[in-house]
C-alpha cells in the first residue's frame, strides 16, 4: 500500500508555498527550509541590495557544497532527496 501525501504550507525567501509530501519526509523537509531561511537572511545582512532570487541562488550554492564537504553519506542523500522534491514542487508552483 502507498503512502499517502499530506498538504503542508512552506515558506522560502518571502514566498509561501503549498506542496504534498509523505508524513515521514515532513520533519526533514521543515529543518531543511529553517536552515535555508536562517542562511538567507545571514546573505541578506552581508549582501546588501540584491533581490530575494539572488539570495536564494546563493543560499542554494551553499548548501550545495556544505553537504558535499560532509562526510555523512547518508544525510547527504536526505537532504538530496528533500531538495529535489522541492525544486519539483517549486516548478508545479511556478
Amino acid at each position: 500500500m502507498s503512502e499517502e501525501l499530506i498538504p503542508i504550507n512552506i515558506i522560502i525567501g518571502d514566498r509561501n508555498y503549498r506542496i504534498k509530501t509523505l508524513a515521514k519526509d515532513e520533519e526533514v523537509i521543515r529543518r531543511t527550509l529553517k536552515t535555508i531561511n536562517d542562511k538567507i537572511i545571514e546573505f541578506k545582512t552581508q549582501f546588501a541590495g540584491k533581490d530575494m532570487q539572488d539570495y536564494i541562488a546563493m543560499v542554494m550554492i551553499w548548501y550545495a557544497t556544505q553537504t558535499s564537504a560532509d562526510s555523512n553519506p547518508a544525510l547527504e542523500q536526505e537532504m538530496l532527496t528533500a531538495l529535489q522534491h522541492m525544486e519539483e514542487q517549486l516548478d508545479k508552483a511556478l
